[in-house]
């Protein structure tokens, strides 16, 4: 059996940055250019965004680089999911 190259394995976490209500648009300004990154929700400078990587490390890393942005006060993990690329790569398959 040949051996996979690459990630085998996707993982999706969601966090919540907090932000000073006067820099939040600036803020979402820059997570939108961040890769694999989305804001799903906004309320009283709390911003509810989701990453996606190809291991925990990555997530890590882009969580604190988001915690760097000016007017962000703290990037915190709240859940953390694995998925196996193969099973992510049948989503469309019937069982």
């Amino acid at each position: 059996m040949a051996e996979r190259s690459g990630p085998r394995f996707h993982h999706i976490s969601s966090a919540v940055v907090s932000a000073l209500p006067a820099r939040v648009e600036d803020v979402l300004a820059r997570l939108g250019e961040i890769p694999e990154t989305e804001v799903h929700r906004v309320e009283n400078g709390k911003i509810v965004i989701v990453i996606e990587g190809s291991s925990t490390g990555v997530i890590g890393d882009r969580l604190a680089a988001i915690s760097l942005i000016d007017g962000v006060l703290s990037a915190n993990m709240v859940f953390e999911q694995i998925e196996e690329l193969e099973n992510l790569d049948d989503l469309g398959a019937d069982p």
